[in-house]
């Protein structure tokens, strides 16, 4: 252990502005801590981070000054607060002064029974305190996802409503103007969010380590070390895959190592020939930050579970746990990403396309880490990322399929196609890309394409789809992929 790090049987989380202890066990949540602090608003419903009851605001970094941000408190370690500022629907307001969004949905009858309803406040108060929210304000009337004031509907889009009783809750969502000067938590946002802090967390009556560990380094060298002498920890981002284990399956970790504030795995770095995206910036920093930049990832993110998942999740975690239906894998197998891999004895960089190698299993090996992802450059102008599944949106998908294609002289030059959800492990379309390359743009070549897409992979039969269904959806999205680019060529405009 570093001697930057003091050993420690507690940690202590600000909340609602006040102090607070917190000393284990390593593996609660800090929905659980919460409620243990009287502060019961924030809900247990589906432990999974599906319904948003548990919401609640944690303050994170934001260029110079900070940002509230809401995350699934069912989900997140207690401990990985420590040294954090955290906001629960009952540190907003009130009953004598209640917050504007607490105002508002009491007002417009968003509350309904009421069980759900501090979540919903903290989703929307951390769209209510969005930087900018008011210049995203469409013109003219309002749509369904994007109210007059600028407030985004996808922002609730983790929170469900167990009386279905959306459209008050919406109407509450529209109708909240700017915060006002003098609202101190809109000042907070001026100022940084907390520095990070290295974390040594054990119960108090096992020292060794019986009932768990929960550590978070002071820099990667230590996390590196720590993986080198003990390869059998569980590292954790944003925890949204191993919350779900610790609160459905009762999984225990005996070491668990968090690696989401390590500043070095979160840069963005642009390269004359690639750009490097740090494996723990959470999906919704990277929308933030490059996903205009690279229009396949703008296309992936917003149909990624929820906002509150992708205030959290990585990634490197998504990547990291070997998923066949996890949505990057599909969308950067077809931007040719490469991974790379960090251990205390070096570094190397392994193509995706090379990475998986059979259900949940990699080339990853003990004591590795996923640090970044590199995506080449300059990337190819016709791109799209479909996810076919039984929700809109947060939801999990039957097939994914990614597209990068570069036509030139009316003839396809290049084609990348990456599949989830169709074989054990995601992969790459390359019976498909090999029958696109060098043939004609036109929907014949599209049509006989989209025959040999229907036999990649190996599809099976299981809760979500059919294997028969998932390959009509391969054949479909490949002729869906042609409708979407004529019309973005018709229309002469760049394809996002």
């Amino acid at each position: 252990m570093s001697a930057e790090v003091s050993l420690t049987t507690g940690c202590r989380i600000t909340v609602n502005g006040h102090e607070m202890d917190f000393a284990g066990p390593p593996h609660s949540n800090a929905l659980d801590f919460l409620r243990n602090q009287s502060l019961v608003g924030s809900k247990e419903g589906c432990a999974e981070g599906e319904c948003g009851a548990c919401a609640i605001l944690v303050a994170r970094s934001d260029g110079e000054g900070s940002r509230w941000t809401s995350v699934n408190a069912c989900l997140v370690p207690a401990a990985a607060l420590d040294g954090q500022e955290v906001i629960t629907a009952e540190g907003l307001g009130t009953i004598d002064e209640m917050h504007p969004v607490q105002q508002e949905m009491a007002e417009r009858g968003g509350s309904q029974c009421g069980y759900c309803t501090p979540g919903f406040i903290c989703s929307m108060a951390a769209e209510y305190y969005r930087p900018q929210r008011s210049a995203d304000a469409p013109k003219g009337a309002k749509d369904h996802e994007c109210g007059p004031n600028g407030f985004d509907l996808h922002a609730l889009s983790g929170n469900l409503c167990r009386c279905t009783g959306y459209r008050p809750i919406r109407d509450a969502a529209y109708a909240l103007d700017e915060p006002n000067s003098e609202d101190p938590l809109a000042a907070r946002q001026r100022r940084s969010a907390p520095a990070p802090v290295a974390t040594d967390l054990y119960a108090a009556d096992a020292p060794t380590g019986e009932l768990g560990r929960f550590r978070r380094p002071a820099n990667l060298a230590e996390a590196l070390q720590i993986l080198a002498d003990e390869p059998q920890t569980t590292v954790v981002a944003g925890s949204t895959d191993w919350g779900v284990e610790v609160n459905i399956k009762g999984a225990r970790a005996r070491n668990v190592l968090a690696i989401d504030r390590l500043e070095e795995l979160r840069q963005i770095c642009w390269e004359e020939n690639y750009v490097e995206l740090g494996a723990s910036l959470t999906l919704s920093e990277l929308e933030r930050q490059v996903a205009g930049r690279i229009p396949l990832l703008g296309q992936l993110f917003g149909q990624f579970a929820s906002r509150l998942i992708r205030n959290s999740a990585t990634l490197g975690g998504n990547l990291g746990t070997g998923s066949p239906i996890g949505d990057t894998p599909p969308a950067l197998l077809a931007l040719e990403a490469q991974l790379v891999l960090t251990s205390a004895k070096g570094q190397r960089v392994v193509d995706l396309s090379q990475y998986f190698t059979g259900y949940r299993q990699s080339v990853r090996a003990d004591g590795e880490l996923i640090t970044a992802v590199r995506i080449p450059l300059p990337l190819k102008s016709l791109t799209s990322f479909q996810k076919i599944s039984k929700r809109r949106f947060d939801d999990i998908s039957s097939v994914a399929v990614g597209y990068a294609v570069s036509v030139h002289g009316g003839i396809i030059t290049s084609a990348r196609i990456g599949l989830g959800g169709v074989a054990a492990t995601p992969l790459r379309a390359l019976a498909t890309e090999a029958m696109l390359e060098g043939k004609a743009w036109s929907i014949q070549t599209i049509r006989e394409a989209a025959k040999v897409m229907a036999g990649e992979g190996t599809p099976m039969d299981d809760h979500r789809a059919s294997a028969k269904y998932r390959r009509a959806m391969l054949a479909s999205s490949l002729e869906r992929f042609y409708a979407q680019q004529l019309a973005v060529m018709a229309s002469g405009k760049e394809a996002k």
